[in-house]
């Protein structure tokens, strides 16, 4: 049961959501396109570190693309929320189209 646990990734809005320190990827890997955010600065709150600046990329997953060519989109948001809102746009109009 403890195996299964640790292969499953968080969701959102149906598609993994997977952070590795102040990095968070949204998507599948095995589509076209997927969503890096960047931490860029925190606040505290509460005893907390919230999300203050977060840089999101749209970016393809092309193995035979450069690394300049595989950013199709940035923006810099205040917040996480911001950022996930318009990752989850920028996601599936790319996916779509």
């Amino acid at each position: 049961m403890a195996e299964k646990a640790k292969n499953e990734f968080l969701t959102y809005k149906g598609k993994p959501l997977v952070r590795n320190g102040d990095t968070i990827y949204y998507g599948n890997m095995s589509d076209d396109y997927v969503i890096m955010m960047r931490i860029m600065a925190k606040k505290e709150f509460e005893g907390l570190d919230l999300a203050s600046k977060v840089t999101v990329q749209l970016l393809s997953t092309d193995p035979d693309a450069g690394a300049k060519e595989r950013v199709i989109k940035t923006s810099e948001k205040k917040g996480l929320y911001a950022a996930m809102d318009i990752a989850e746009i920028w996601l599936e109009r790319a996916l779509r189209g």
